[in-house]
């Protein structure tokens, strides 16, 4: 029997509305600073930045060499003043995107633990399903399609498989020879 394509559909569109519902949740819950840095971060990142702060260097250093009529050159070559104020810039700058980071970060790290919560969940409903094929399979008298059956009956122990992960990615654990 064919799955019915409006039921799939409709629970994709479930999920997809309850995604996007909980990302504008997790925007609408930044702060000021967020927003600000977030803003800052994006314009930043952009060609429009890059042309903006070309063309400002630009004339700051055409009109410091007295190359422009009428122009008093206030900061002589090799332009201390430029130099401080770009310092200066990079710093917020830096800070700015470093707030983005940190905030995306946080945001990652949240959406990780319900991916693991979501795995976990699947993992024990998958359990159940099996441990139910395999009861009908022995109250039918049918040998189980997969050897291996038993072994993916059992609940899957987080805490071990997180154990045994950690001891394969420490290199200090690793048996000397």
């Amino acid at each position: 029997m064919a799955p019915n394509t409006e039921t799939v559909a409709k629970a994709i569109r479930q999920n997809i509305e309850t995604i996007a519902r909980l990302e504008c949740d997790a925007t609408s819950r930044r702060t000021v600073a967020d927003r600000i840095a977030d803003q800052i971060g994006d314009f930043s990142g952009t060609m429009t930045f890059v042309a903006v702060h070309a063309v400002l260097i630009s004339a700051w250093i055409v009109s410091n060499l007295g190359m422009v009529k009428g122009v008093k050159p206030f900061d002589p070559f090799p332009f201390l003043l430029l130099s401080v104020a770009l310092s200066i810039e990079a710093i917020f700058l830096s800070t700015f995107v470093l707030i983005k980071q940190s905030r995306m970060s946080r945001r990652a790290d949240e959406r990780a633990a319900l991916d693991l919560q979501i795995n976990l969940l699947a993992e024990h409903e998958m359990t159940l399903v099996l441990q139910m094929l395999q009861a009908m399979c022995l109250k039918l008298g049918v040998q189980p399609p997969a050897d291996d059956l038993r072994e993916m009956t059992e609940q899957t122990s987080v805490e071990a498989v997180a154990n045994e992960l950690h001891r394969a990615l420490t290199p200090e654990q690793q048996p000397t020879s």
